[in-house]
């Protein structure tokens, strides 16, 4: 990959994309990750203004710190960047407090993990709404095509995704030519939505260089078959993941009147 092409690429069609819709700057959810590191970086090199959010939910401590670094960094080599501090703690505890539950602990932990997904991408769509801002996504390929790692009207609620067509290697490789932070460079990638140190390998069953293979080897036509030992359990848990969250790549469907009926 060409990355510093690649770079200058996604930063002119984020110029783009946003002088065409009139819109002025960009805000990007920062959780201490390499893909919003990569994706607010960007969106600072297009020189549009660049509105960086922390959301922290019940947040490690080791996520805060990596975020903040890499906020701290950015305004350091970029004007047009400036950040905010949303505590969505009390707010989540209150919607805890005021909706029903069940006896399914595992049930209730996802939906309150992608509620809190879904919380920030209210708050980034707000701050949005008062600057006349787009909000970038920080989707990878892998994440938002492969396995559909993300929470539908969460993570998954942008205007525009600037790093949807890369590989999680591909990011990495930006990340590294874009100088984001060493500590987010090497962290485990994880998605931060239980409150504890769970990574995306312990959720997904395979790391991020597996989920890659997969996916080729499903591009090129390959089955079960074809695999054995862990290529073989890697494999199906790429193709299980990928059939089970269609609903989430596909368009919403739409019940379709015949003509004769209207």
């Amino acid at each position: 990959m060409q990355t510093d092409k690649v770079i200058e690429h996604i930063v002119n069609w984020l110029k783009e994309y946003a002088d065409k819709a009139n819109i002025k700057g960009f805000v990007v959810g920062i959780s201490g990750g390499i893909d919003s590191a990569v994706t607010s970086s960007l969106c600072a090199k297009t020189g549009l203004q660049t509105l960086c959010v922390e959301m922290p939910i019940h947040q490690a401590p080791s996520h805060v710190t990596r975020a903040q670094e890499h906020i701290n960094q950015l305004k350091t080599r970029f004007s047009n960047v400036s950040d905010t501090r949303v505590d969505l703690t009390p707010v989540f505890e209150t919607f805890k407090e005021a909706t029903p539950t069940t006896d399914s602990e595992a049930t209730v932990n996802l939906a309150l993990a992608n509620t809190r997904a879904r919380l920030r991408m209210t708050t980034l769509y707000y701050l949005a709404g008062l600057n006349g801002y787009l909000v970038a996504g920080t989707g990878n390929k892998v994440e938002d095509f492969g396995v559909g790692f993300y929470t539908k009207y969460g993570d998954g609620g942008v205007d525009i995704s600037p790093i949807a067509d890369l590989l999680k290697s591909e990011v990495y490789a930006l990340g590294k030519s874009l100088g984001v932070p060493t500590s987010i460079q090497v962290a485990a990638p994880t998605d931060g939505l239980f409150g504890d140190s769970r990574s995306d390998e312990d959720q997904i069953g395979a790391n991020y260089d597996e989920l890659e293979w997969a996916m080729k080897m499903q591009d090129e036509g390959r089955n079960s078959a074809d695999f054995s030992g862990r290529e073989l359990e890697v494999f199906q848990i790429y193709t299980r993941l990928n059939t089970v969250n269609q609903h989430k790549m596909l368009p919403i469907p739409v019940c379709k009147i015949p003509v004769n009926l209207l």
